[in-house]
């Protein structure tokens, strides 16, 4: 029995990981399939089925739009149409908070996570990693006494829930780790630690000209 379930907990882990990735990657393009109308489908256009043909189509749609956007015309226009959806009171809320969600964490020169760091939560004596989010905004940090910053808590195993607190930048303590390896470090629930940190080469003198090398 312990041989049993030595060597299936062994498969276990080298097989768990791998079919959650395929489902993840599945998924996400069932979802991205879904979104081309019927009439753009491959049977409608070609009177055949094409495998992976919606996937390629929303991913041309996607580049195609970002390279049109890029220029002073596309954004012009794209200017008009976040205009037009602001207008709209339903649709304005939705939409403006999930852009800016969105610009946060996607755009080439945003950065969701700034630093990683030590933080207690919930309570004095528990520790947490948490991520630098920024700076608490003018309204509320000018009813807080001290220097502030706006700290994300992730949860375990998944970190895209979480805690939202601002609390003295006294009260935290900055990792030397990696934003990338701090995350890995929560999603295994501390089972995966980060490499151990390593130290600065030693520096010997040089020996001083005309004498003798130090023994």
């Amino acid at each position: 029995m312990r041989f049993f379930k030595r060597y299936f907990i062994t498969g276990l882990l080298i097989w768990l990981p791998l079919v959650i990735t395929l489902w993840v990657l599945m998924t996400l393009a069932r979802t991205l399939d879904s979104l081309v109308p019927a009439f753009l489908s491959p049977e409608v256009l070609f009177g055949v089925a094409i495998p992976g043909f919606e996937l390629v189509l929303v991913l041309f749609v996607i580049l195609v739009t970002g390279l049109f956007c890029a220029n002073f015309i596309g954004r012009a226009i794209l200017s008009r149409w976040e205009s037009l959806l602001g207008r709209i009171p339903l649709v304005r809320s939705i939409y403006n908070s999930v852009k800016q969600v969105s610009d946060t964490v996607f755009a080439p020169n945003g950065q969701a996570f700034r630093q990683a760091i030590l933080v207690q939560y919930p309570r004095q004596g528990a520790w947490t990693i948490g991520f630098l989010t920024g700076a608490p905004c003018d309204e509320i940090a000018g009813l807080l006494t001290g220097d502030f910053i706006s700290v994300y808590v992730p949860t375990t195993p998944n970190p895209t829930s979480g805690f939202f607190l601002m609390m003295p930048r006294a009260d935290v303590q900055v990792l030397d780790m990696s934003v990338e390896t701090a995350l890995k470090y929560v999603v295994s629930m501390g089972v995966v630690a980060p490499p151990p940190l390593t130290p600065p080469p030693t520096v010997r003198p040089a020996p001083a000209a005309g004498g003798d090398a130090p023994q």
